[in-house]
């Protein structure tokens, strides 16, 4: 079982950071920071890598049966941790704009994020040791064997959708780059 919800409070502690870096540009700027300007597209980028981490390092962590890379536990600290930073801040590089692709890309972002809050509570239920791995008897089975088919639904739920919104996000990426230097 998760112990503490450290992950949830650095998320909420580097979300507030960031919300108080956005509002001072705002101060300054006396206006909303352009997708398409340096501060809208380091949101955009560093978010999106955030988001590209939260899919790809737990995933391949989780399916490395040989490797030590550190408890599974951690590695979905952080797979939560950058799940919420980084969505937050490609939300803030919309410019709060949600018209087009980028517009679905922001939906789906939203989707996945309300998605893994629901995997997390699914998660919690069942119990488990230090290392992630599910403990066996502690509930009673029935129980049990509904929080496991719980997860495995939320799981063919989740897991298209992240891929859906990774294609348009590549997309998304692509036709940003083609429009502001190919047809400059």
């Amino acid at each position: 079982m998760l112990r503490g919800n450290k992950e949830l409070w650095w998320a909420f502690a580097v979300g507030a950071l960031i919300t108080i870096v956005y509002g001072t540009v705002v101060f300054f700027t006396r206006e909303i920071p352009a997708a398409s300007e340096l501060f809208g597209h380091g949101l955009g980028i560093l978010g999106f890598m955030l988001m590209l981490m939260t899919e790809t390092l737990y995933s391949l962590r989780k399916r490395s049966r040989s490797a030590r890379w550190g408890r599974m536990s951690s590695w979905l600290q952080f797979h939560i941790f950058t799940g919420l930073v980084g969505p937050f801040m490609v939300l803030l590089h919309t410019s709060w704009k949600f018209n087009g692709l980028a517009g679905a890309v922001t939906l789906l972002t939203v989707v996945i994020v309300i998605s893994g809050v629901i995997g997390r509570y699914i998660f919690t239920r069942i119990p488990r040791t230090m290392d992630g791995l599910e403990i066996e008897g502690t509930l009673s089975e029935s129980a049990l064997r509904q929080a496991r088919r719980l997860m495995a639904l939320w799981h063919t739920i989740h897991i298209p959708i992240g891929m859906a919104l990774f294609v348009s996000a590549f997309v998304h990426i692509g036709a940003a780059l083609y429009f502001a230097t190919l047809l400059k």
